[in-house]
């Protein structure tokens, strides 16, 4: 687990009464700010920076860890973390659903889309395509897939040159590589035949993105699949070798997920930072300074959801935020898809240190 604390700047010049003026919705003490994250501290700096300017008397205590790790946190307090953000979305669902989290009822709360939030009291703030990714030198012996059609036809026509040089997340170890998986087999019909090909491949099952990324820009690795698309275009952007494509045919698009927790100790500032999320000055940073997409049609930016439709077309595909995740945390269900997953994929040889 990573921490990070971003140091209170003081503002010596003013009295208690200017900063009252100037800061009228957050609270008149100093007061730290603790948030579980299952996000990279490299990827969401901006934003942290951002509202550190902007409420310099709140204490950022940032906590990257695992999404397993993450979920483990709501319920294994006191204390309790004041905010929590995940990109499992059925496992930040069922902690909603189970009562964990505070509605919200402020402006940001109730204009926030319909399409991205439940019963006000959890959020979809981030808009992030998932992605294949390939090394620049695949292209010297196979055409790149842009499709899902494409990418099976590679690893059946090219089997035995990208025999174990296939990434994927394995769904067994991995809480987003499950959920990708159901999802890609409700999307797909030719799911199933995509998982044997990888399967007759000895495709590499990982726990994580940034593995999958580092094996690829080694060489380990040719090609990822299902890859989440914020951190790929990070890591290309440092890695010329790396080319991220977002497939042509269809998308998966996940949500970061953020709620403030019912037990939180310091709830006028983890509601301050929800809000800050979810306002103009927030989705402008993640639309301008991160690769994490804001999903607000009337954002402007690099990195907005308009953006990317008009590079894909409407072939994205948001995972819903609704009550219907519920259903990925049943274990009966999740038996039943891992079972269909071990007969078609093959042998699993999963690590027993891997963790989602």
């Amino acid at each position: 687990m990573r921490a990070l604390i971003f140091p209170v700047c003081w503002l010596l010049l003013m009295s208690p009464a200017a900063w009252g003026t100037v800061f009228p919705d957050e609270p008149r003490a100093r007061t730290p700010l603790v948030i579980s994250a299952a996000l990279d501290l490299s990827v969401v700096s901006p934003l942290l920076e951002a509202f550190q300017a902007a409420h310099p008397r709140i204490d950022v205590d940032f906590r990257e860890d695992t999404t397993l790790a993450v979920n483990d946190s709501v319920s294994n307090g006191p204390p309790a973390p004041d905010v929590v953000i995940s990109s499992a979305m059925p496992l930040q669902m069922a902690r909603v659903n189970d009562g964990w989290a505070r509605r919200l009822d402020s402006p940001q709360a109730r204009a926030w889309p319909d399409w991205a939030k439940w019963r006000n009291e959890v959020f979809g703030f981030t808009f992030e395509p998932i992605v294949m990714v390939y090394r620049l030198d695949l292209a010297r012996h196979m055409l790149p897939p842009q499709t899902h059609a494409d990418l099976q036809q590679l690893l059946t026509s090219h089997a035995e040159l990208l025999d174990r040089r296939v990434t994927t997340y394995s769904p067994q170890v991995s809480a987003i590589g499950y959920t990708l998986s159901q999802q890609d087999a409700r999307y797909s019909t030719r799911f199933w035949e995509l998982v044997d090909a990888m399967g007759q491949l000895n495709a590499g099952l990982e726990r994580d993105t940034q593995t999958m990324l580092e094996g690829i820009n080694e060489g380990r690795y040719w090609l990822g699949y299902n890859l989440i698309g914020s951190y790929a275009m990070a890591y290309a952007q440092h890695h010329p070798d790396i080319i991220v494509q977002v497939p042509m045919d269809y998308s998966l698009v996940m949500m970061r997920m953020v709620f403030v927790h019912r037990d939180a100790e310091h709830p006028e500032a983890a509601e301050t930072f929800v809000n800050f999320l979810l306002g103009p000055e927030g989705q402008h940073v993640l639309a301008g300074q991160t690769p994490l997409f804001s999903p607000l049609t009337d954002m402007a930016g690099p990195w907005t959801a308009r953006r990317l439709r008009e590079q894909v077309g409407e072939h994205l595909y948001p995972i819903p935020l609704d009550a219907s995740l519920l259903a990925f945390v049943d274990p009966a269900r999740r038996e039943a898809f891992m079972r269909q997953w071990r007969e078609t994929f093959g042998s699993v040889e999963d690590s027993p240190s891997a963790s989602p």
